[in-house]
């Protein structure tokens, strides 16, 4: 991105390394985070593996705003999203906030309607409604 270019998230605008880094949504964080946790319970006894208050702060947000719990749901998620062609940007704003209707979801990542593979009405209503699938059967 050149330095002229004002960044703006409506437009994907994010500037390279943003748009090529992997992002994660916060129910990965939480699994990953829990599964590091359970390995320093494990070895808790050595005073060099003590868990840090940040690690247990950073965990219990993710947990607390995690939308998905399961890890096959969590899975099923990043899954469907990327059927869509969507940013890594997009996918975890989507999957983080996890809209109900289209109107939500272009007001939280507007890019999904501006961008050259804009997404029609009817593409944004049948992702949300895979989306709220696996939160029911979760």
């Amino acid at each position: 991105m050149s330095g002229e270019e004002e960044e703006n998230a409506a437009e994907l605008k994010i500037g390279d390394e943003f748009l090529k880094a992997k992002c994660l949504m916060n129910c990965e964080v939480a699994l990953i985070l829990e599964h590091k946790y359970e390995q320093l319970q494990q070895t808790s006894d050595d005073p060099m593996n003590q868990i840090s208050q940040v690690f247990e702060k950073s965990l219990q947000y993710v947990k607390r705003f995690s939308r998905y719990k399961n890890p096959d749901a969590v899975r099923q998620v990043r899954e469907i999203l990327a059927r869509y062609e969507l940013a890594e940007f997009e996918l975890c704003v989507l999957g983080n906030l996890c809209p109900e209707t289209v109107e939500e979801a272009i007001a939280m990542v507007p890019s999904i309607k501006t961008r050259g593979r804009a997404q029609d009405d009817e593409a944004i209503e049948k992702m949300l409604n895979d989306l709220s699938l696996i939160k029911k059967f979760e």
